[in-house]
């Protein structure tokens, strides 16, 4: 559980696991937490860094070592504002380069190519997904995933993940609301939504893929295929990712 909600805050399995044990230690070498945490010094050292630089973790001189401490455990809420504020200036710089994107896209002689997918056609989009991916070198994709969506994308097809897995394809998912799990060569963080999202958003080498309800709350997708789509939502999923 504590682990958990330390990822949506942005930590990996590694800063989290260092941060909770200098919460049980006290003040700490690098050797005494590294042995501890079962981790080599040069990857504790990273992560007492990355702590150190969200101000949750700060070190002192003690005779010829260094010993660090976490700080108390309300310096977290700091860290959920110093986001929200980075966020908000996020959405205006992202506001402010639509038009300069948007000329962009409207020089190109391409338009966007549109192909729709019924109820029973979903399954279509993953395959292309993989097929995709499969011939590129950056066998990587982006997902903006919605919880009411989830399961319909996947039910025809509940081997994807692993045949995702088996062909070194990674992925990174913004999940908005609650829900989804690890299934590997998968990074995923969290964005908080007061809000019914029904659509599900997979971005992929020169794609995108929208998969929403329809008024009879089945699902149904189009996927456009088109450079300047495609280089936006990449551009826009990337910069949120990193204020996560």
């Amino acid at each position: 559980m504590q682990l958990d909600i330390l990822k949506k805050l942005g930590f990996n399995d590694k800063n989290a696991t260092i941060y909770l044990a200098l919460l049980r230690l006290g003040p700490s070498s690098v050797r005494k937490l590294a042995e501890f945490c079962d981790l080599n010094r040069g990857t504790t050292y990273d992560s007492l860094k990355w702590l150190q630089d969200e101000g949750i973790v700060t070190f002192y001189q003690k005779d010829t070592k260094q010993y660090f401490v976490a700080e108390k455990p309300e310096k977290l809420l700091e860290m959920i504002h110093r986001r929200d504020v980075e966020l908000h200036e996020l959405n205006k710089d992202v506001e402010k380069m639509l038009p300069e994107l948007q000329a962009l896209h409207n020089k190109g002689g391409e338009r966007p190519v549109a192909r729709y997918y019924a109820h029973n056609e979903l399954h279509l989009i993953l395959e292309d997904v993989l097929n995709t991916c499969e011939q590129t070198d950056d066998k990587e994709y982006r997902i903006y995933s919605a919880e009411g969506v989830r399961t319909f994308l996947y039910e025809d097809f509940p081997t994807f993940s692993d045949v995702r897995v088996s062909k070194g394809i990674s992925v990174n998912v913004i999940a908005i609301g609650d829900g989804g799990e690890l299934r590997g060569l998968d990074e995923r963080k969290w964005l908080k939504s007061d809000k019914d999202t029904n659509t599900y958003i997979l971005i992929y080498l020169g794609k995108t893929a929208y998969i929403s309800l329809d008024a009879k709350g089945e699902p149904v997708g189009v996927v456009i295929k088109n450079d300047g789509v495609y280089e936006t939502q990449k551009l826009i999923f990337d910069n949120l990712w990193k204020n996560l």
